[in-house]
């Protein structure tokens, strides 16, 4: 008995590469978020964008002010559980060395 392989079967078993057109999710930066969102808004604010543009700028500055909030409120919490002292959060002095 000989079994034979399509074209087809081969294509569907074979493994997969990596596809360059998919999305890659890259590493949120926050600097860069930040920026974007000021471009935004200063191109937003001239008010001679057509509508449908300006709801989707304001739809991606959305998705950016939402993301710079949890990045600062886990910045936050991060810093909280490094000052904690055996469990207990401790008072550290500011200081300004500039």
């Amino acid at each position: 008995m000989t079994l034979t392989v399509t074209s087809r079967e081969r294509y569907l078993t074979a493994p997969r590469k990596p596809n360059a057109t998919r999305m890659v999710k890259r590493a949120f930066r926050f600097e860069e978020s930040l920026a974007e969102l000021e471009q935004l808004v200063e191109r937003m604010e001239q008010g001679n964008l057509p509508l449908e543009e300006s709801l989707k700028l304001f739809e991606r500055g959305i998705q950016l002010t939402r993301s710079c909030q949890k990045a600062l409120k886990e910045a936050e919490q991060k810093v909280q559980v490094l000052l904690e002292e055996n469990g207990e959060p401790t008072l550290q002095p500011f200081t300004d060395e500039s």
